[in-house]
């Protein structure tokens, strides 16, 4: 290496100290990269990560002081600098004589989170869904989102730390559940630190920012419509446009649920025209086809956040489909046009007996539960209700359909707010 190089990546003039400092790391270095740079020449015993304004600079502090001389020695003298995904990594020895504080702002707890959404699609996931999510844990006051070098972020502000802490130790490292998404977007993940701020500041009630706890805020130009309505609501919250056709997504399928099965649940609420199946990020989903609008409104706030089997198995998560018209090519076990008049011909062979014999009444939402008991409400989160008016559970109907392992599922249930939530 020559002496120029060897001035731009070293300094000579500090005293050696067992803690060195490196600069033009890569974004978000991690410690186990700081520590595997610093493995061939001894061990490091503390770590810095993240530090300056770009976030490129840290500290590792060995356990010996020889060993920071000999990896400032060898990479003085080596023509190879040291590197980190393939950046050329600064170092020089440090004034500070030991990492005395390893904490960083992420790490002091405080009521406003820090998000990021990873994923493809983590640019797609909006404010609405955020809210969905983290409210789960306690009331939310203010969310605002931007867009930064580390990618898609929102400030997330509860009441308290504890609250906040709470929704950080269930939700960093998980995935937005499937059926919060819509149909379009992948699989998106969060990871949650603590922000040093302590109130958001929200002039405007948008898609970007949401105050929960002022209705009165004025609503920004970009939460207005093309047709001058106003998409957000005065609880902040944006109005989910309606639709004749609803997207089902099952959660916790420990039994097979069959298009019939879902048939003779949604029929209960209104003639079902079409129904199509699909997979999705690991999980069954389909879309059910009503003559009209209302029909759909109701079965959705009737069937949301209910249970096929009782045991909280094959839970449905309900929302409106962009679709107003579904394509069914062929009638299968995974699609039906229930409009065609001679569709049973098209159709793939079916068993002899209907595994799920009885009417529609059967499956009613109206009148007495015959099957209710209390269960404990499970914490915040995924698998939560999403509230709303509750209606009695499913009457059990006989089933002859087996589950996985040859055993026999679980009857029909319901359970509504209140009654069991799983």
């Amino acid at each position: 290496m020559s002496s120029v190089s060897s001035q731009q990546q070293f300094r000579y003039t500090q005293t050696p100290s067992k803690v060195l400092h490196l600069r033009n790391l890569p974004w978000e270095c991690t410690e186990e990269e700081l520590i595997e740079l610093g493995k061939p020449f001894g061990t490091v015993v503390n770590t810095k990560c993240n530090v300056g304004a770009n976030k490129n600079q840290a500290f590792i502090e060995f356990e010996d002081l020889n060993q920071a001389i000999q990896m400032i020695s060898f990479y003085a003298s080596s023509s190879e600098p040291a590197q980190v995904r393939g950046k050329t990594v600064y170092l020089q020895y440090s004034n500070r004589q030991e990492i005395v504080n390893n904490k960083t702002a992420a790490d002091v707890v405080g009521n406003v989170l820090l998000v990021t959404v990873e994923g493809e699609d983590a640019r797609m996931v909006s404010i609405d869904v955020l809210h969905l999510v983290f409210s789960a844990f306690g009331f939310v006051h203010k969310i605002t989102t931007f867009e930064k070098t580390a990618g898609y972020q929102a400030l997330v502000q509860f009441s308290d730390a504890e609250t906040a802490t709470s929704a950080r130790t269930s939700l960093d490292g998980r995935s937005i559940p499937s059926y919060l998404l819509p149909e379009e977007v992948s699989q998106c993940s969060l990871k949650i630190t603590y922000s040093a701020h302590t109130d958001l500041t929200v002039k405007f009630q948008s898609h970007r920012s949401r105050d929960y706890t002022n209705p009165y805020l004025p609503v920004a130009p970009s939460a207005i419509d093309s047709t001058g309505q106003v998409i957000v609501g005065v609880d902040g919250r944006k109005m989910e446009p309606e639709s004749n056709v609803l997207l089902a997504s099952i959660e916790n399928m420990q039994y097979a649920v069959t298009l019939d099965v879902l048939h003779t649940v949604f029929v209960a609420f209104g003639a079902v025209q079409k129904i199509a199946m699909f997979d999705k990020n690991g999980g069954v989903q389909a879309l059910i086809q009503y003559p009209d609008v209302q029909t759909a409104v109701v079965a959705k706030g009737a069937l949301e956040g209910h249970c096929i089997y009782e045991g909280g198995f094959c839970k449905l998560h309900i929302t409106y489909s962009r679709h107003t018209d579904l394509s069914i090519k062929v009638n299968n076990d995974r699609s039906r046009d229930y409009t065609m008049p001679d569709a049973a011909v098209a159709m793939a062979p079916q068993p002899s007996h209907n595994p799920y014999p009885g009417n529609s009444q059967q499956y009613h939402a109206a009148g007495a539960s015959h099957y209710q008991q209390q269960h404990q409400q499970p914490q915040g989160g995924w698998g939560q209700q999403s509230g709303g008016q509750g209606h009695d559970p499913y009457m059990a109907a006989p089933s002859m359909h087996q589950g996985p392992g040859g055993h026999m599922p679980p009857h029909h249930y319901g359970g509504g707010p209140s009654g069991p939530m799983h």
